[in-house]
């Protein structure tokens, strides 16, 4: 039996190659003769530059940054077997980078994420994917192309300082001081999800409070985002007002296809690439997937919703290990995945799945396995 392990980290206690391992363990203790391939995932948010290291080869380097509020902080990155640098913008403009007492979206800046791909092209890396989950900002990327050379300027000439309370102040941009090593080099922004620039469903008001934005704030970046939308219109012809991904990582999305003419895609579908699932899926009995949490949003762009489609095309019963079941995590069972099983039920509680994660893990596993050997 060739089971195929496929699952993104459990957020904040444990990495995707943690519960990896620890499905294989429970899997192994009941079913010893199964050929397990082990495959962490990341949907582009934290994790993504670990998993395609571990799946192709490389090297993590480490670089000095400007960190979200403005602070020296070592952030890494790493460059892939091929010479392409996988940046992930939460390790230098990160959320978990701010403490929470100073969390505000109006003065965070990613101007470190930009420090990175300068750091990257250092090592002539010409091809470039960069995550862009787990973002503390909400500035369309601005601090990224101002650390890469791209002149964002005041009425009076001056540079437009961090943070996303800045947008509403820019009255040109001129890129032609931009690092010419970018003017060829090929981006791909791995997204996690399909938010517009701005609107309703935008980066800030879905996404600015949830990094410690006010309403009243959370009005000023919506009105900052749409002008930027209009002046990278007029100043680069470029219209980013209803690119789908446009707001991840407020707006940095946006940002780079502006100023650096990327290209977004589903981060997961970009993984599952450069890791081979589909060669993997291929001839598995099972696939096991999973993350922290499973809700309505896990159809959308994350690991579970993206590798039960894959094993779908191919007929392969696809199970899911989650820490808790959320809202509308039913809506899965539509995308081609058979069970689910929750942590916090087989611990006890979600607290005691989150203290012992690895444990209830491999019991989960252990589970699944005692029933594949019933069949």
């Amino acid at each position: 039996m060739k089971i195929v392990v496929a699952p993104d980290k459990f957020k904040g206690t444990a990495s995707a190659k943690a519960v990896a391992r620890a499905i294989a363990d429970g899997i192994k203790e009941v079913l010893p003769e199964a050929e397990i391939v082990l495959v962490p995932m990341a949907d582009g948010g934290e994790g993504t530059m670990d998993a395609l290291l571990a799946a192709v080869g490389g090297r993590i380097h480490e670089a000095v940054v400007t960190g979200p509020l403005g602070k020296p902080a070592k952030a890494p990155f790493g460059i892939l077997a091929d010479g392409t640098a996988v940046i992930e913008m939460a390790k230098a403009s990160g959320f978990e980078l701010v403490p929470a007492a100073r969390r505000d979206p109006t003065v965070t800046t990613t101007y470190g994420t930009g420090e990175l791909i300068e750091a990257a092209l250092d090592f002539e890396c010409r091809r470039f994917i960069v995550g862009i989950g787990g973002s503390a900002t909400c500035d369309a990327g601005i601090g990224a192309a101002q650390a890469l050379g791209v002149k964002i300027l005041k009425e009076d000439g001056s540079g437009v300082g961090f943070g996303g309370g800045e947008l509403v102040t820019i009255a040109r941009i001129d890129v032609s001081t931009i690092d010419p090593r970018v003017r060829d080099a090929q981006v791909l922004v791995a997204g996690d999800v399909k938010n517009p620039l701005y609107g309703p469903y935008g980066a800030a008001h879905v996404f600015a409070p949830q990094k410690g934005a006010s309403p009243e704030q959370v009005f000023l970046l919506e009105q900052g985002l749409i002008h930027f939308a209009d002046v990278v219109h007029r100043d680069l012809g470029i219209d980013v007002s209803e690119l789908s991904g446009g707001g991840a990582a407020g707006g940095l999305g946006a940002g780079l296809v502006a100023f650096l003419h990327a290209t977004i895609r589903p981060g997961v579908e970009l993984v599952m690439e450069a890791v081979g699932l589909r060669d993997k899926v291929r001839g598995a009995d099972l696939v096991i997937t999973g993350e922290g949490q499973v809700d309505a949003q896990s159809v959308y762009g994350k690991v579970p919703g993206g590798v039960a489609g894959l094993a779908c095309e191919y007929g392969v019963k696809t199970i899911v290990i989650a820490g808790k079941l959320g809202d509308g995590y039913e809506q899965l069972y539509d995308s081609g995945i058979s069970e689910m099983y929750a942590l916090e039920t087989i611990a006890g509680s979600l607290d005691a799945a989150i203290n012992r994660p690895i444990p209830s893990i491999k019991e989960a596993a252990s589970r699944i396995a005692t029933k594949l050997r019933a069949w």
